[in-house]
């Protein structure tokens, strides 16, 4: 059977629990319903020894779980990182291209098929690529699927101005879904990063996903392809169809649901990064210095310091990139520029990500 009404809970789970009750076979690339239940749906397919195959959840055509489940099954995976929603990048791609704003090209997608024409939230603002995250998490690293309150920020909030200054500082903003073993706790992670332009991950461009796998004994393992539309889901619909047809039952995540583990989370106060920052401010002496002490005073120094002045509007933007400091310090700092009256508007962060991409 195959399920594609998309939704976490209602329709979806009645039907896909039914099935699996009735050893009825399943497929589905319904992310959210596998990042939400996939723990008691695998429980029930291994109890009445049928498949519940949903390859087509994560990342369209690239054959990203099954690589994990059984191409390097023998593999230790410390780590995994991909653009894995071909909206947001193909959003991200066209605004450096056009110069366009995120409004218009937004619509633009909109037209094209690549984000939903009523209300394209869910992939613009990360819930999307977390699904796909908590998904890889639990397959690379043999873990229940976490529940942990991660750290997810979307795209909405970036501007052609960001993606131009990045281009100038030789950089490229990607969303990339993060996740890792660090400590023996699981971390994670969907947001915008600044990464260098002559970065693997930097010159995924359009529609296109691509995941970076890093696990031992094999080292890094890329794959890449198109991440969405009727082709490439097709594709790993069939596959998984072809896995069933082949007689193949097989554990959903790999391994029996019993021996996947549940694992801690952590701190994500502690997660490091360099910054870029904007600010938009009003023109006049102080300003700066101001900026700079409250940074100083959160532990935060500036590695380098642009700005720009806009005479005519008696405006000026400041971008500062600083050194590496905690999420922790970023958070608090960034809450006391809401009340100072010569920043006109909310600061906008990204965090850098080191220089291999990811």
């Amino acid at each position: 059977m195959f399920e594609a009404i998309g939704h976490p809970d209602g329709m979806s789970k009645k039907i896909v629990e039914f099935a699996l009750k009735n050893k009825i076979h399943v497929i589905t690339p319904n992310k959210a319903l596998i990042s939400k239940h996939g723990d008691s749906l695998a429980k029930l397919a291994e109890k009445n020894k049928v498949n519940l195959e949903f390859e087509a959840s994560v990342a369209g055509g690239i054959p990203i779980l099954r690589t994990l489940r059984d191409g390097l099954a023998t593999n230790k995976f410390n780590k995994v990182v991909g653009i894995l929603n071909g909206t947001c990048n193909y959003i991200l791609s066209e605004m450096e291209k056009t110069k366009d704003s995120f409004a218009n090209v937004l619509k633009k997608a909109q037209k094209l098929g690549y984000a939903e024409p009523g209300n394209p939230k869910l992939d613009l603002n990360g819930y999307d690529t977390l699904a796909k995250v908590r998904i890889l998490s639990s397959l690379a690293f043999n873990t229940k699927i976490s529940k942990n309150n991660c750290l997810m920020e979307g795209i909405e909030n970036i501007e052609s101005k960001d993606i131009e200054i990045a281009k100038n500082l030789n950089l490229r903003i990607k969303l990339l879904g993060i996740t890792e073993i660090i400590n023996n706790k699981l971390f994670e992670r969907v947001h915008p990063c600044l990464v260098g332009n002559d970065t693997y991950l930097g010159n995924i461009n359009g529609v296109m996903n691509a995941v970076i796998l890093n696990s031992k004994p094999v080292g890094e393992t890329v794959l890449q392809g198109e991440g969405a539309g009727p082709g490439p889901t097709s594709s790993s619909l069939l596959s998984d169809l072809l896995s069933i047809l082949r007689g193949n039952i097989k554990y959903p995540f790999g391994i029996p649901v019993s021996k996947r583990k549940f694992i801690n989370n952590y701190n994500n106060s502690n997660y490091v990064n360099s910054l870029y920052l904007r600010f938009e401010v009003k023109d006049k002496p102080g300003v700066l210095s101001e900026i700079t002490n409250r940074l100083a005073k959160y532990k935060i120094s500036v590695k380098r310091l642009i700005q720009t002045p806009d005479k005519k509007n008696k405006k000026a933007t400041i971008i500062i990139i600083t050194h590496k400091t905690t999420e922790l310090n970023s958070i608090k700092c960034l809450s006391v520029f809401k009340k100072n009256k010569n920043i006109l508007k909310k600061p906008i962060s990204i965090r850098l990500v080191n220089n291999n991409g990811h």
